[in-house]
């Protein structure tokens, strides 16, 4: 997953609906937010419209505090 990048947002707003959500991007692609959907236990992902969006809200998350289960999935996401 050469230049993949995952992010949350700081500040206790890194929450939807009371759900962890994070958001990922590779190289100067485009960014992708990851939801865990309870019910399906999965995570979801959708692409992020630019113009609903600022990047600059974002942090970057470690690999360690992404969750195993997003890692499986962002690996099956950006096949290399």
């Amino acid at each position: 997953m050469n230049g993949l990048r995952v992010y949350f947002k700081p500040n206790g707003t890194n929450l939807r609906n009371g759900q962890e959500v994070f958001y990922s991007r590779r190289g100067n692609g485009p960014y992708y937010r990851w939801l865990y959907e309870e019910t399906a236990a999965q995570w979801r992902v959708s692409r992020v419209i630019a113009a609903d969006f600022t990047p600059q809200s974002l942090a970057m998350a470690s690999w360690k505090a992404v969750p195993v289960a997003l890692q499986t999935r962002l690996g099956e996401h950006y096949l290399e």
